[in-house]
């Protein structure tokens, strides 16, 4: 089995077929788009395939370490990740054209007047070991 990383984008993939943002859809809307991803993952938890999934709210804050005894940097003139991740699962799966269709599916949530978004979903591989540096 192979672990890989979907990715929901906010923006910075290219545009989904139903292109409305989701600050803009009803209550009902949202409501069958979050229970489209609950069924999704319940379905892949049944077949073992599902390891962890979750939204993530817009707000956060870049930090990094800026020497001994001072206070960490936050922020910065960086694309933000809050601007752009809306939310990732992890699926672990037996092959690669697995996990291509599970995203195809997954890209099939719906959306703005109840039809599917057909968003691009960056679907990127584990590490099956740590990356070994060669000289």
């Amino acid at each position: 089995m192979a672990k890989y990383l979907l990715l929901k984008h906010y923006r910075g993939a290219p545009a989904p077929v139903n292109d409305v943002p989701m600050d803009q859809w009803s209550p009902e809307e949202i409501s069958a788009h979050v229970q489209y991803m609950n069924d999704f993952a319940a379905r892949l938890e049944k077949t073992g395939e599902f390891v962890d999934g979750q939204a993530l709210a817009p707000e956060g804050t870049w930090v990094r370490y800026d020497g001994e005894g001072r206070p960490p940097v936050t922020d910065g003139p960086f694309a933000e990740t809050k601007d752009l991740i809306a939310g990732w699962m992890v699926i672990d799966v037996d092959s690669y054209e697995r996990a291509v269709e599970l995203a195809g599916e997954l890209s099939a949530a719906p959306g703005a007047g109840g039809k599917p978004i057909h968003e691009w979903l960056e679907l990127r591989p584990f590490y099956g070991e740590p990356p070994t540096i060669t000289e």
